[in-house]
């Protein structure tokens, strides 16, 4: 019955769950994935979200099927563990985001007026998570803010946090004079401090830049993208040129490079 479930191609999701029993199985299943645990899998979980992620960002809806094919695998990967463990199971999951998102939504779901602005609902939507932590005793404001974040994700949510209870500048005008501050602060640990101190001055201002785009409205996380993007773009046009020239980096020095920079985005900018 099991064999004929996985190689029924319209199974579904139980098809996918009665995979990953067959590759956990201790005497029959794939060695490599038999020794996996929580703390293994996670890494590949982070990826295949940026995977994910940047398939959209790519507008490239063939690869986003495959992409959150694999996300998918990876919450069946960790259900089947905490199931081995007694921990939860894979309806359990289901069952556990299921109430949540019918109890986050009770004006789709139960009696409360539809009639709100995005704004309110997303307030509406805070309290009820700002109840849900108080269950869970965590009290502090920063209570639940996840540590295995990606640091400018985390730096972001906790900003929103404290912001929440008016711990935030009143503009943006504040947080440039901050990063005007910690520029200057960086500048000079770079000269007189330690490695550690440096570090730790670049990373204020990390968290006050990150805090810039909060105040602007932007995604900080997005805009990096963005610009990764933009450089990668252009980078591989100087070296498109250079090819052209018969040359490649390793041939060419700053300089020439530079000038080619420059030609780039002078393109882009008349494209």
């Amino acid at each position: 019955m099991a064999e004929d479930l996985i190689h029924n191609t319209n199974a579904g999701i139980e098809r996918l769950l009665e995979i990953m029993r067959r590759l956990r199985d201790p005497q029959t299943g794939c060695p490599w994935d038999i020794e996996q645990d929580f703390d293994s899998i996670a890494p590949y979980t982070i990826e295949e979200a940026y995977e994910v992620a940047d398939a959209i960002q790519r507008r490239d809806w063939a690869e986003l099927e495959g992409e959150l094919g694999d996300l998918l695998l990876q919450t069946v990967y960790h259900t089947a563990m905490g199931e081995e463990a007694g921990h939860f199971t894979f309806q359990t999951v289901v069952g556990a985001i299921s109430d949540k998102m019918v109890a986050r939504h009770p004006h789709v779901f139960s009696d409360e007026s539809r009639d709100k602005s995005a704004d309110q609902q997303t307030a509406d939507w805070e309290k009820i998570k700002a109840a849900e932590r108080a269950g869970k005793e965590q009290k502090g404001t920063l209570d639940g803010v996840a540590i295995g974040l990606p640091a400018l994700l985390r730096a972001l949510k906790l900003q929103k946090r404290a912001a929440r209870v008016g711990f935030d500048w009143p503009s943006t005008d504040e947080v440039m004079d901050k990063i005007t501050e910690e520029a200057a602060e960086l500048a000079e640990a770079r000269d007189t401090l330690s490695q550690a101190e440096i570090e730790e001055e670049f990373g204020d201002l990390l968290f006050v830049m990150a805090n810039l785009g909060r105040h602007l409205g932007l995604d900080p996380e997005a805009a990096l993208r963005a610009a990764n993007a933009k450089f990668t773009r252009r980078f591989e046009g100087v070296e498109t040129r250079l090819a052209e020239m018969g040359k490649t980096p390793a041939d060419s020095d700053l300089a020439e490079m530079d000038a080619l920079w420059d030609a780039v985005k002078a393109d882009e900018r008349r494209s």
